[in-house]
């Protein structure tokens, strides 16, 4: 039995594992802390957490800002050096 070439986004195994997004929107962020959407809008309005990239009205989180800034403890933003909102 001969193999044939995988397909895009598959392998000869079968489905290709999805690469983590390299942007965030609120509920992947949500997903990660492990709270409501509501709650990642309100640290956004509270400068609490990293600031998103705002495309129109489209809000997107880079995911190593994120992921950086929960390996430091989700500390506040607004006190952070460097950090404006």
């Amino acid at each position: 039995m001969t193999r044939l070439p995988a397909a895009a986004g598959r392998t000869a195994d079968g489905p290709r594992p999805a690469a983590p997004a390299a942007m965030l929107d609120v509920e992947s962020f949500a997903g990660l802390l492990r709270v409501s959407t509501r709650h990642v809008r309100r640290l956004v309005d509270a400068g609490k957490c990293p600031p998103p990239v705002r495309l129109g009205r489209v809000c997107r989180w880079p995911r190593p800002a994120v992921e950086a800034w929960i390996a430091d403890g989700c500390p506040n933003c607004r006190k952070r050096p460097g950090v404006t909102r």
